[in-house]
């Protein structure tokens, strides 16, 4: 039930310990835990050796500003790119987003990594912390490119993870930082920033990341929370079946909900099925709040874990990966061009 994050290039000793605790369903990684591809493997490997593929490795690996390997993978354009493009071209946008994300997911999965938090879907409407990782400020655009997204990870061999629900993008806090305080009432969101998820949802999209952010036109609690948003408008109105993620507990906006412990619980009290605990200072209390409790069902934590991949020197023999490589490289050279 929890994905935790790891020190360092290499696991600490007593980090195989909590990697082994059954409240532990995966680890997540970041540019701290990244030198280049031949340490990766190797940490990956560990990480495999004591809990065998049944068991999640994650990263956000978006592209833009969010791309937590770079040297040795290949730069990724922001999301905002392609909306850019999409714009002058509305078929030429939803190749490129398609063919963004089979290039970002093909390459996390070639080292054995099962999903990149992705795609954000939503709306670019100021948000200090969103900016460029949003595709457009138009619902109906998002939701396009989102799907088209989303079936370019599916296609290759990755489950998606739309974000951040039930939307981020319409205020300017930074939920890192602040709390985060949306007043709209629930139909001018659903009007909105719920459109993407919708069609996400629709398109297949296999998980869902909650936000920190709090509308108390609808709940009190923040949506990560709040039955009403996970159980109620997620669930049964939207009829979403799979899995729902917290964004990280060690946010400044996830501290409404008290201590480290007291937030794990609340998350999943409210219906998400896997809290994402980043630091590793934090692990220790998370993994004692959540002791005894029932697992995540097995059958969601394999939903999510990545099919069978190419290895990189499989992938990079790949003609087709060096024409996807070429074409989100167009995309590049405009932004550079524009710069």
């Amino acid at each position: 039930m929890l994905i935790i994050g790891i020190e360092g290039k290499q696991l600490a000793g007593h980090e195989s310990a909590r990697l082994l605790a059954p409240e532990v369903s995966g680890a997540i990684l970041f540019t701290r835990n990244y030198q280049d591809r031949a340490q990766l493997a190797r940490l990956v490997g560990s990480i495999r050796d004591l809990r065998g593929d049944g068991f999640m490795v994650c990263v956000d690996h978006e592209g833009g500003p969010v791309q937590r390997f770079r040297n040795g993978f290949t730069r990724l354009p922001p999301l905002a790119r392609i909306g850019e493009l999409y714009r002058r071209d509305h078929k030429a946008g939803i190749a490129m987003a398609e063919t963004h994300a089979i290039v970002m997911a093909s390459e996390v999965r070639a080292c054995d990594i099962d999903i990149s938090f992705a795609p954000v879907v939503d709306l670019a409407r100021g948000n200090r912390v969103i900016g460029e990782r949003a595709f457009d400020p138009d619902p109906e655009v998002v939701a396009e490119l989102a799907s088209a997204y989303v079936r370019g990870m599916r296609l290759a061999g990755m489950a998606a993870t739309i974000k951040h629900f039930p939307g981020h993008g319409s205020i300017p806090e930074d939920t890192h930082l602040e709390a985060a305080i949306d007043p709209r009432a629930l139909d001018e969101i659903r009007a909105s920033d719920l459109v993407p998820f919708i069609e996400g949802i629709a398109t297949g999209a296999e998980a869902v990341m909650v936000a920190h952010v709090t509308y108390p036109a609808v709940d009190p609690l923040a949506a990560g929370y709040s039955k009403v948003w996970i159980d109620g408008v997620l669930r049964r109105e939207l009829g979403f079946r799979g899995v729902v993620f917290s964004d990280d507990v060690g946010m400044a906006a996830a501290e409404s909900a008290g201590g480290i412990g007291a937030r794990v619980t609340a998350h999943l009290d409210a219906g998400c099925d896997l809290v994402l605990v980043c630091a590793p200072a934090m692990v220790d209390a998370a993994i004692e709040a959540v002791r005894g409790r029932e697992p995540c069902a097995k059958a969601k934590v394999l939903l999510m874990c990545g099919s069978v991949a190419a290895g990189w020197d499989a992938l990079m023999d790949d003609p087709q990966h060096a024409r996807h490589v070429a074409e989100l490289r167009t995309l590049s050279a405009a932004e550079a061009a524009d710069a």
